[in-house]
């Protein structure tokens, strides 16, 4: 009998470093190796296997032959035999009658490639969320495939990276993974790791310590406040095809776009993404909304947060259901003509240890510099927007929810804390750039790369920016130094109309101002008009608490205000509650007062509001030209004793749809008005209408225009204007317009 053949020796350091868990390859000891000897022709292989505490091992091949190993070391055992690579199993014995057969993780080749990981060492990796996180796949050993989940994570300065879970009892000593060279990336491929598993990574640090970490690329969550990455595997079959090719046709800035915030669990509290998807939808379409925007659906460990401190940014929240039930409702609302807008929070994330921050046990997520990688208002990180393949993380997060979850637009929150380096910081609290200036080089840079590689890749897609300052080229294209983003909040218009509604009728006329400045600038960007959650939330009461005078006047004041929303350039955004008058302020720990649309004067402002949107959709002088100027005139903008205005808006086509305003409380009889024609204004819209819970002040459904000039203008009409309301006219015959 020829002895049996021993496999090369490894030196006892290494099997002691890889039995740990701590050696940065693994797979350079364990797995099946070719070797030779010199006195034998042909293949031969070893199989090294780490199996401690086992009494004996041996590896079960393909073909049915068996190879005894022998314990080498430190719980490593070892065997040869006179063979090419093949597949195998480890088959162990234990005390007392234990038996255990697995398959071995180090017999197989990465699941990541060259060009991948070149990618990835660039920060250029555009779809980074395909290649790293867990993927349950199967993958090929020499002669057949297996399945199992390939783990894959980008920790550069880790000594060694391990991946833990319930599958193997949470000890990752068995399941080191390797290292991938100067990418930064390490990887192993489990067999028999299933969706759902849970796992974590376990990194050691230059500075000796095992610290445990979710996985910054995972796909699914468990539910907070347990903080463990889960394996998703998707078996969703999108059927939006018609959508996202009707969507790639769009003209974005010359299509009607009313947006419905909201934040899900406190919409219907209780209801999961699946559950939800019948009733969101029948409610916007009774809305007539065109999308509808989520608070962010992004992973977040603190519900109190409302979604804005982000730990998993490619996990849709498991609070409602999985990645999968999210699809759902994203295809549904597709498939019922509905955009979906997501809160977006690439500015900041949290400093849960387990999470991103010093995620392999230094700054690696986060700037280094405190000065710029902390945002003291939220106690939050800054990410380091000049590290390459920082930005790649966020650039291919962005295309994640674009191209994998189908999202039709992203806002993103706070773009002026990015902006600027001097940011809510006190002198000599922050970092001047390289010029020794106050703009944030780097974060103005990614921005850009995020617009730009979002547009290109994604046509008919919209990127939101919530953007406070006056910063210049904000939704200007990047070929020209602008950030690249489709449309901008308008918070000056925001802040100012908001000013002007809370003060009694009788003072108004003192700030006129505040209702008319925001024209002047209107097509300066492309703006989307905003009364957002931060409206209404923190002391600020509700949109309907927030205006003067008795229950019948604030309801009137509301519609009034809607009316002017909805005409005045740009597109529109309105939080969740505010379309039926809701009372009390917003709170994400209760739901909305449903109850209240059993209020007829309630139940009467939400048909308001469903009626401003169908006469918007159905009136292209609202949206056609909102990046126009020659889609506007002033018809009487100077009132400010009567507290009125109104403009007109144009379509390409030259038809008017005239708007008049009158914040004041009494109603004003025969307001002669210029108009560009003579002829039939027929009555689109009157907030005042009896049936919206009115006076009924209104023009008996029109006013017939006659060629007296006034104004500067060859035709003229007289309106009765209702108190507290607002009318929409257009021109049965706009021909001579």
């Amino acid at each position: 009998m020829p002895e049996p053949l021993a496999a090369p020796v490894i030196a006892d350091e290494v099997l002691a470093a890889v039995a740990e868990g701590r050696h940065p390859d693994p797979h350079s000891v364990l797995g099946q190796h070719g070797f030779e000897l010199p006195h034998l022709e042909g293949p031969l292989t070893a199989i090294r296997t780490r199996r401690p505490l086992a009494e004996s091992v041996e590896a079960l091949l393909a073909g049915g032959e068996a190879i005894p190993l022998s314990h080498v070391g430190h719980g490593i055992w070892a065997g040869a035999g006179a063979f090419g690579p093949v597949d195998y199993r480890v088959h162990a014995r234990y005390s007392g009658g234990a038996e255990w057969t697995s398959d071995d993780p180090y017999r197989f080749a990465p699941t990541i490639g060259e060009v991948d990981l070149h990618l990835i060492g660039e920060g250029r990796h555009e779809e980074l969320w395909r290649v790293l996180g867990a993927h349950y796949r199967a993958h090929w050993g020499v002669a057949g495939g297996v399945s199992g989940t390939a783990f894959t994570v980008w920790a550069p300065r880790a000594r060694a990276v391990r991946v833990v879970g319930a599958y193997n009892r949470w000890d990752g000593t068995g399941h080191a993974m390797r290292s991938m060279g100067g990418s930064g990336v390490w990887e192993l491929f489990v067999p028999d790791v299933e969706p759902g598993a849970v796992y974590k990574f376990e990194l050691l640090t230059a500075a000796g310590d095992w610290i445990m970490k979710a996985d910054p690329m995972a796909r699914q969550a468990e539910i907070a406040p347990a903080t463990g990455s889960v394996v998703s595997h998707s078996t969703h079959e999108w059927a939006d095809d018609a959508w996202l090719a009707r969507r790639a046709q769009a003209e974005l800035h010359a299509e009607p776009m009313s947006v419905y915030e909201l934040h899900l669990g406190s919409w219907r509290p209780g209801k999961g993404y699946r559950d939800v998807a019948d009733e969101l939808i029948e409610y916007l379409d009774w809305l007539g909304y065109t999308h509808v925007e989520f608070m962010p659906l992004a992973e977040h460990p603190f519900g109190g947060s409302w979604g804005y401190q982000v730990t998993g940014y490619y996990a849709a929240t498991s609070r409602f259901g999985s990645p999968d039930d999210l699809k759902y409702l994203i295809d549904r609302l597709h498939g019922a003509g509905i955009g979906v807008i997501m809160d977006w929070v690439p500015g900041h994330f949290p400093k849960d240890e387990w999470a991103l921050a010093r995620f392999d046990g230094e700054a690696l997520y986060e700037h280094p510099d405190p000065r710029r990688g902390e945002q003291l208002d939220w106690g939050t990180y800054v990410f380091d927007y000049g590290n390459p393949r920082v930005r790649n993380f966020l650039v291919a997060n962005a295309l994640f929810w674009f191209e994998e979850m189908h999202v039709d637009g992203l806002r993103v929150d706070a773009v002026a804390s990015m902006l600027y380096l001097d940011y809510s910081r006190e002198e000599g609290g922050w970092l001047p750039n390289i010029h020794g200036g106050r703009e944030h080089l780097e974060a103005i840079a990614f921005l850009q790369e995020a617009t730009a590689t979002a547009y290109k890749r994604n046509p008919g897609i919209v990127m939101i920016a919530e953007e406070s300052t006056s910063w210049p080229g904000v939704t200007a294209p990047t070929s020209s130094g602008g950030l690249g983003f489709g449309y901008k909040w308008n918070m000056g218009w925001m802040h100012d109309s908001l000013e002007y509604i809370q003060n009694d009728p009788m003072y108004r006329s003192h700030h006129h101002h505040e209702l008319t400045f925001s024209f002047l600038y209107a097509f300066s960007e492309h703006f989307v008009l905003p009364i957002s959650h931060d409206e209404v939330v923190h002391g600020k009461g509700s949109l309907l608490r927030k205006m003067p005078g008795d229950h019948w006047q604030q309801l009137a004041n509301v519609r009034a205000y809607l009316a002017f929303m909805w005409a005045h350039p740009g597109k529109q955004l309105l939080f969740m509650g505010q379309e039926f008058g809701q009372l009390s302020e917003w709170s994400e720990e209760r739901g909305l007062d449903w109850w209240i649309l059993d209020q007829p004067s309630h139940r009467q402002l939400a048909e308001f509001v469903g009626a401003l949107n169908r006469g918007y959709r159905a009136t292209p002088a609202l949206w056609q030209l909102d990046d126009d100027a020659a889609g506007f005139e002033w018809v009487e903008g100077g009132a400010a004793a009567e507290n009125v205005i109104a403009f007109l808006r144009y379509d390409r086509e030259r038809r008017p749809l005239l708007c008049i305003v009158n914040f004041a409380g009494v109603p004003h009889e025969g307001f002669r008005l210029g108009l560009p024609s003579a002829g039939r204004w027929r009555e689109l819209l009157n907030s005042d209408a009896a049936e919206f819970g009115g006076s009924g002040v209104g023009n008996l459904g029109g006013v017939e225009a006659s060629d007296t000039p006034w104004a500067g203008r060859p035709a003229s009409a007289s309106f009765a204007l209702p108190p507290l309301g607002a009318v929409w006219f257009t021109l049965d015959d706009p021909a001579a317009a």
